[in-house]
């Protein structure tokens, strides 16, 4: 048993050394790119699993389409990035493969599909080490549901908390096992900030602090405290708290949830409650999520790789409503907003108003080539 804990203990002295030496990185900042003054801008297209490589290959040709003058000029490429997928990673044991990861450091921007990471063992999510490897702090995910006056925006950190370490804990077989959640005041402090610019760029005027600081103290208190440091350099908007378990039952209240605007949160809560949100929204398969960094940044839908719809056939029938709306983020983060704004038009169409053809996973209705075409087809009426 003493070898154990002797073993559990230096295990956590490097992770604790590690983690100090990630903090003093983040304190330190980096450059932010400017796409309005880059030349080249390198878009990624990386496939993933199951139903990844169906919907991001509707998703390049969505972008193709619409910023087809710029890439015949040069001044866009679109490369598709191979060696994400899960048998490739099971190959050589990574969670990302070291060709792939450096293929996708190539690119400025990424439009990447949903990527399955195994039950058990020790293989980080791919998600997880492509956030930590380009430095993706902040994970945006709107829900927009204007019939009942939802106009949410989520700020979920996106390096730090449960995840950073998931893979890293101690166990002592047939006795125990502990995870680690890790929050530190630099991470913690660049994404306040990003989710209160935000705010006032956009005219909002509330900000919800979500976490669970009344039992995790040392964690989710210091993540509350600096969020409200933070919110102090910006006057007219207000900051509250509250915590994870009210705020996941307030958002299916009618009577109160329209009043929220702007979500500022943990990781692992970020990545639960944006979940429940995409559902109020009309399910995961509507939501793009947006994982932003100061050099790098990615861009994919927030649902799973749908193993069981490739499992019964289907994969050629998946929505790609999510991947078109991360597509959509892409385009404004690079700064081609009237690209975006046709995009974000046309799919409210195809997906409110006219509804034509409707995809659904189901072979009773559009297969997602299908949907793809009414969608190039609408933005082409714009």
């Amino acid at each position: 048993m003493n070898a154990y804990i002797n073993q559990a203990v230096e295990s956590f002295r490097t992770l604790i050394t590690e983690q100090l030496e990630r903090q003093e990185r983040i304190a330190a900042g980096a450059e932010v790119k400017d796409y309005t003054k880059m030349e080249k801008i390198v878009i990624g297209v990386c496939g993933g699993d199951g139903i990844g490589p169906i919907i991001t290959r509707e998703g390049e040709r969505v972008l193709r389409s619409l910023l087809k003058e710029e890439v015949e000029a040069g001044r866009i490429e679109i490369r598709t990035i191979e060696g994400l997928t899960l048998e490739k990673r099971m190959e050589v044991g990574k969670a990302i493969p070291d060709d792939t990861l450096a293929a996708l450091k190539a690119c400025d921007v990424i439009l990447k599909g949903p990527t399955t990471t195994p039950h058990g063992g020790n293989m980080e999510s791919a998600n997880v080490t492509m956030r930590r490897e380009l430095d993706l702090y902040a994970n945006v995910r709107p829900v927009n549901v204007p019939d009942q006056g939802i106009d949410w925006i989520f700020y979920r950190e996106n390096s730090e908390g449960e995840y950073v370490l998931g893979s890293r804990g101690v166990e002592i077989p047939g006795k125990l096992a502990m995870d680690f959640k890790v929050t530190t005041d630099a991470g913690t402090r660049r994404i306040a900030r990003a989710a209160f610019e935000y705010a006032k760029n956009n005219g909002k005027t509330n900000v919800a602090i979500v976490t669970k600081a009344n039992i995790m103290k040392k964690t989710d208190g210091n993540f509350s405290k600096i969020c409200h440091e933070i919110a102090e350099e910006y006057p007219g908007i207000t900051a509250e708290d509250w915590y994870i378990d009210i705020m996941t039952a307030n958002l299916v209240n009618e009577a109160i949830r329209s009043r929220f605007q702007v979500f500022l949160l943990p990781n692992l809560y970020g990545d639960i409650i944006t979940d429940e949100a995409a559902q109020i929204q009309g399910g995961v398969g509507t939501a793009g999520s947006a994982n932003v960094g100061d050099r790098y940044a990615m861009f994919e839908a927030i649902h799973g790789s749908a193993p069981r719809l490739i499992e019964q056939g289907l994969g050629e029938y998946a929505n790609p409503s999510s991947i078109f709306k991360a597509a959509a983020m892409l385009l404004r983060h690079i700064a081609r907003t009237e690209a975006a704004e046709k995009l974000e038009k046309a799919l409210l169409i195809c997906t409110e108003s006219e509804r034509k053809v409707i995809a659904t996973g189901s072979a009773e209705d559009a297969k997602c080539a299908e949907f793809a075409d009414y969608v190039m087809e609408t933005i082409a009426k714009l």
